[in-house]
């Protein structure tokens, strides 16, 4: 059973108005982990590590990244959502290497302030990160 509720929202790299799934708020009186479990029938399903070794792409219970695709009427949407000790925020992209450069970017902000385990020796910016850690870990299917 599906509990995907829809809303209204820009496209982050083309601005297009799109109705896509929701992430769910944290209404929960618990944790992140407890807000995970919201997930359960959604589009979304948690993202848990990021790059070629699989580093941390957040810092559950803390800070937890969702990823979520679905389609339109225009083709497919790509979506990711990122909890915060309970605040909630989403982003959706027409494409999805916009997409994982947003991802990247999301996780190098944890990774170089030290809320989560990232690479060694990080460059200045994520732009600057190799290719191979601007994606997926490739043992994450999406």
């Amino acid at each position: 059973m599906s509990t995907t509720t829809m809303s209204h929202s820009l496209t982050a790299d083309t601005a297009e108005a799109v109705t896509a799934p929701v992430l769910p708020a944290d209404t929960t009186a618990g944790d992140g982990y407890d807000w995970m479990d919201t997930l359960e029938g959604t589009a979304w399903s948690v993202l848990p590590n990021w790059g070629s070794e699989g580093w941390d792409a957040g810092s559950w219970p803390y800070i937890i990244l969702a990823v979520a695709r679905t389609r339109d009427g225009n083709g497919e949407l790509f979506g990711y959502g990122t909890y915060v000790e309970g605040d909630t925020s989403t982003y959706w992209f027409r494409s999805q290497d916009a997409c994982f450069k947003a991802i990247s970017a999301e996780v190098f902000f944890h990774w170089t302030s030290g809320q989560s385990d990232g690479p060694d020796n990080l460059p200045a910016t994520a732009a600057g990160l190799p290719a191979k850690d601007r994606k997926p870990n490739p043992g994450w299917t999406d």
